[in-house]
């Protein structure tokens, strides 16, 4: 087995990762550059990262169908990789640098080339160190092969932000003296405010395990709702919300306000319609939502509020000559927790044939704010962890077992599932690739063996998964 010094010696000297080795005359690839960018956060400049086109597109729109072939150029001054997130690559493209060949080198570039199966709404991040808390990330939307629906797209990227560097961040929650390893014992919010280096963090004086970090702002395509994005839509006309939750730490509560929604897919896969004004979404997880606008001029805030919290983020939908009136940063009242009542009412409109599992895994989700230290099955992940081991073929269940006192939004790559227990009670849920295991929660879901390779599965909240939330499965 190579390990990762050795794959990581051998990429930066190639400059290139991936199995791609030449484009034919016919297809070129489509060019995205890793690069910095300046955005305005609440009056001040802030420095992040991005994915652009050449045009200065965010992201990438392909169709169902056809090849996914791009080349992805590294233009910052350190090391980075792109995750294509509820896609299902080949194992080495999968853009996860320990398992599958590397990073991208500042100034080299990466290609790609690999089928795209189905329409539906993704994303691309990075999955290197924490730069997807810089907002390296962007949309990729996979449409349906000729006309399509008619509906108009509206592309909803969420994001939270600090000021403040990520890494100081995750060093100051891995502090013994912080807040977050005390646990408030015998602490009013005004002492622990008061703390040395507590700037920037949270004081959970209302809930405090579903918020670690107290975020500057809260994004919606790079805007907060001083300035919202306004975007124009047909009165009377049909609309697809394409929801794509990016934050590094944060779920939300969506409020279409007076619109009514139709729930159509989850992480890229149809479900039994929905229809409701609010839709929880954790991290790593996509919701489109159709709509149709009323007739007539008019203004339709789309609004996501935090967990827990009552700041929110939001764009507004235009028809017309809408008046576009000041939005509120903060909701009335703080919002609860994010909970599993939709996930249980969720049915996957196509689903798998449904048969027995040839093997299963209890997966238990285990740590402490204590050190902030996060785990799975008490091991936190190094290159020496054992993986789980699947056969191709094989109908596999893990059930996420959460033992700690904060919810964990898991991911598996390279494969979709589906729902399939909550708490042991069966029933055939949505299919996925990210879903939310609420404290004290067991989640069962179900997939087929059928990408051969060697893959990630972790929490999508990034300080939990850089604490060490994180195994593999491989394939034996």
């Amino acid at each position: 087995m190579l390990t990762r010094r050795k794959f990581l010696g051998a990429s930066l000297a190639a400059g290139t990762i991936g199995v791609h080795r030449g484009w034919s005359d016919e297809v070129a690839p489509a060019i995205l550059r890793i690069e910095n960018r300046t955005i305005e956060v609440n009056g001040k400049a802030a420095p992040v990262f991005g994915i652009r086109q050449p045009d200065g597109s965010a992201g990438l729109i392909a169709e169902a169908g056809q090849p996914f072939r791009v080349r992805v150029e590294n233009r910052l001054n350190e090391p980075s990789i792109l995750h294509w997130h509820g896609l299902t690559p080949p194992w080495r493209q999968d853009g996860v640098h320990e398992l599958d060949g590397g990073l991208i080198a500042p100034g080299a570039s990466a290609d790609y080339d690999f089928p795209l199966r189905a329409p539906g709404t993704f994303f691309m991040h990075s999955h290197h160190g924490l730069q997807e808390q810089q907002l390296l990330s962007a949309p990729l939307i996979v449409r349906e092969a000729g006309t399509g629906s008619g509906a108009q797209d509206v592309i909803v990227m969420l994001a939270d932000f600090s000021f403040t560097p990520p890494e100081e961040l995750f060093a100051r929650l891995r502090d013994p003296k912080s807040m977050a390893n005390m646990n408030h014992m015998d602490m009013t919010p005004e002492e622990m405010a008061a703390m040395p280096g507590m700037a920037g963090m949270s004081t959970h004086d209302a809930e405090p395990d579903i918020n670690d970090i107290d975020y500057d702002a809260f994004l919606a395509n790079d805007r907060t709702l001083r300035d919202p994005e306004v975007v124009k839509v047909e009165a009377g006309g049909p609309v697809r919300l394409r929801i794509i939750n990016a934050s590094a730490m944060s779920g939300y509560h969506l409020d279409l306000g007076e619109l009514q929604g139709r729930l159509a897919a989850v992480d890229g896969h149809a479900v039994v319609p929905v229809f409701s004004r609010t839709f929880p979404i954790v991290v790593g997880q996509r919701l489109d939502i159709e709509l149709n606008v009323p007739p007539g001029a008019g203004a339709y805030p789309i609004l996501a509020t935090l967990e827990g919290g009552r700041k929110r983020t939001g764009i507004v939908l235009r028809a017309g000559a809408g008046t576009v009136t000041k939005l509120a940063e903060e909701a009335a009242s703080a919002t609860p927790a994010i909970t599993l009542g939709l996930e249980a009412w969720l049915r996957a409109a196509a689903p798998p044939p449904p048969r027995p599992a040839d093997r299963a895994y209890d997966v238990n989700l285990t740590g402490s704010m204590a050190g902030y230290q996060w785990s799975i099955d008490d091991v936190a992940w190094t290159e020496t962890t054992p993986p789980l081991l699947v056969r191709q073929g094989e109908r596999v269940e893990l059930t996420f077992v959460n033992k700690t006192s904060m919810a964990h939004p898991m991911h598996l790559h390279g494969h979709d599932f589906q729902v399939v227990a909550i708490n042991g009670d069966r029933f055939a849920g949505a299919v996925r690739d990210t879903v939310l295991a609420p404290p004290k929660t067991s989640v069962t879901i179900a997939f087929d063996a059928n990408n051969p390779g060697w893959w990630a599965i972790h929490c999508h909240m990034a300080y939990h998964m850089a604490a060490g939330m994180f195994t593999t499965i491989r394939y034996g």
